[in-house]
């Protein structure tokens, strides 16, 4: 049974690291603007996928030829997918109506917005599903990220169009609370 002192401990360790997340962006669009507005959501689904596989076969293989810390892969999976949702947002209005290029404020303004949504949704199935993330592995994870990538890119290529499913929205809203979960478990 989840108490309200371990909901609040969890809701501490993942906004430290969903806060880690922002900074990169933040700090990433200064540097770039928001190149990531030309993409469109199969890409990003696409960048999403090659992070989780590499995490995947890293884990398989246990060899890391390439060096990089694992942990980046789960931020960049958290950025990713954030993008999605904004994209997702924006694309949804009257075509040609979102600018390319956001100033910086309204993009940490979008960011915010759909992180904060997400990690309250997420706080929500904890308290219902008792923290049981916390005796999941980190590769069960992954290959939960790597199934909802699945799903994700089938609702894609059936140009958004589901019978009983949820759409891409709660796809890749459960790939940011899962590497956000993977986050901290790979601090502790």
């Amino acid at each position: 049974m989840t108490n309200k002192t371990g909901l609040e401990k969890t809701r501490g360790e993942v906004e430290e690291q969903a806060a880690l997340c922002r900074s990169l962006f933040e700090k990433k669009t200064r540097d770039y603007g928001t190149s990531w507005r030309v993409l469109r959501l199969p890409s990003l689904t696409d960048q999403i996928f090659i992070k989780a596989n590499r995490i995947r076969s890293v884990q398989e293989s246990g060899e890391n030829r390439v060096g990089d810390d694992l942990k980046g892969e789960f931020v960049a999976m958290v950025n990713y997918a954030v993008m999605a949702l904004v994209q997702q947002e924006l694309e949804s209005g009257e075509p040609g109506s979102a600018p390319m290029e956001l100033p910086l404020e309204e993009a940490m303004r979008l960011y915010d917005k759909h992180l904060g949504r997400t990690i309250d949704l997420m706080m929500a199935k904890n308290h219902d599903y008792g923290e049981a993330w916390r005796e999941m592995r980190v590769s069960s994870m992954v290959d939960l990220i790597l199934m909802k990538l699945r799903r994700i890119k089938q609702i894609e290529d059936n140009q958004g169009k589901t019978l009983v499913s949820e759409g891409v929205e709660g796809g890749y809203m459960d790939i940011i609370n899962y590497a956000l979960f993977c986050l901290v478990r790979l601090k502790d």
